[in-house]
């Protein structure tokens, strides 16, 4: 799983699976839209207007339990 923000266009996306997926998009709101591949398969989410819609300021806190994970360093912009 990878979770990125593009402070550009205040985007979070959330891919669950890696790869290259074809994927139809369902639109939950026109904020929230999921990625859904082959089989039914929930590839990725997409929160536009994220600090509205997540809240205001940071981020909010991610909080891992019992899920093995990697720092990754940020790539420089």
């Amino acid at each position: 799983m990878k979770i990125s923000y593009d402070s550009e266009i205040d985007a979070v996306y959330i891919r669950l699976v890696e790869g290259k997926h074809e994927c139809r998009t369902l639109r939950l709101t026109d904020e929230i839209a999921l990625n859904i591949g082959e089989g039914e398969l929930l590839v990725g989410v997409e929160i536009l207007d994220a600090q509205n819609v997540l809240g205001a300021g940071d981020l909010p806190q991610v909080v891992l339990e019992n899920i093995p994970f990697t720092v990754v360093e940020p790539i420089a912009q």
